[in-house]
């Protein structure tokens, strides 16, 4: 008989469930502050506090529960559609994962200093708006899922994009404080093409700039997202999703490769055919002169 001295002690953990609200089909919070490690990021409210390994039932995952872990591996969240690493809440029946900020999205944020006139909602589907997709006012891609969005203007942003803020300290990015320009500044057609940021080395169009305030450092916010999604930590750079025209592009030039190999295909075929044709009627005629 073994002993139970041998066994592991298992941990006793919690579970919460997140109802979904009745008038914005949101999640029940409790009002607290979450900040992601080593972020600059805006503190904005969300549920309760949890540690590695608890649990918690999300309204848009209610068949399974979620697990809080640490992993390094690249994921597409469930709920804001876009890349993360490192933590998270993943389903370990299936392989549904999403953002620690996702998550735990509170109903709705006031005064955020990129928006702080009016109260920006959390909704869990972005704005049907025909074929062209409507897009983040801060980071300028694509919103799919997860999203802030003011109900009195078109203002609209990625929860990653709410957890930056108007100033931010990234020490093992760059050793002074950023402060966001104006939008003003950095959307209009007539900005400053001279803005290449510190970290893709790339010149963008769009998306909001964060500057020094010391030295001439830029860094577009599109790449501070990547110090709160855990790409960053976790060494995973240049990963963004193919958009849409691209991928239709690719998929043309495919049908087009193909058409072509097909119809090469077939004039080989045909020229081998006319070939044997000729070749046996050659033999024909040779035989009949003998």
């Amino acid at each position: 008989m073994l002993s139970n001295n041998n066994n592991p002690t298992l941990r006793k953990t919690r579970t919460f469930l997140l109802k979904k609200s009745d008038s914005m089909q949101l999640p029940t919070v409790q009002p607290m502050e979450v900040v992601p490690k080593r972020s600059a990021s805006l503190r904005f409210p969300t549920s309760p506090q949890l540690v590695l390994g608890e649990e918690m039932l999300h309204f848009s995952h209610p068949q399974h529960p979620l697990s809080h872990v640490n992993l390094p591996d690249l994921f597409t969240c469930a709920g804001c559609k876009e890349y993360g690493a490192g933590k998270r809440f993943t389903c370990q029946q299936c392989d549904y994962q999403l953002h620690d900020f996702c998550a735990l999205a509170p109903p709705a944020l006031k005064s955020h200093p990129f928006h702080c006139q009016h109260q920006l909602v959390f909704y869990s589907k972005p704005v049907k708006g025909g074929i062209a997709q409507s897009k983040c006012d801060v980071c300028n891609k694509p919103i799919k899922g997860y999203t802030f969005r003011c109900g009195a203007c078109s203002f609209q942003m990625h929860p990653c994009c709410a957890m930056l803020s108007s100033e931010i300290s990234l020490l093992y990015v760059h050793p002074h404080t950023l402060r966001l320009l104006p939008a003003s500044t950095t959307l209009s057609s007539g900005s400053d093409p001279s803005f290449v940021c510190g970290e893709c080395r790339r010149k963008r169009s769009g998306t909001r700039v964060y500057h020094c305030t010391v030295c001439d450092y830029h860094l577009h916010a599109v790449c501070a997202k990547n110090m709160i999604n855990g790409l960053h930590e976790n060494g995973i750079k240049n990963r963004e999703k193919p958009s849409m025209l691209g991928t239709a592009a690719r998929l043309a030039s495919q049908v087009v490769i193909e058409f072509i190999g097909g119809l090469m295909e077939g004039l080989g075929e045909g020229v081998a055919e006319v070939f044997v044709q000729n070749v046996t009627r050659s033999g024909r005629g040779n035989g009949r002169g003998r």
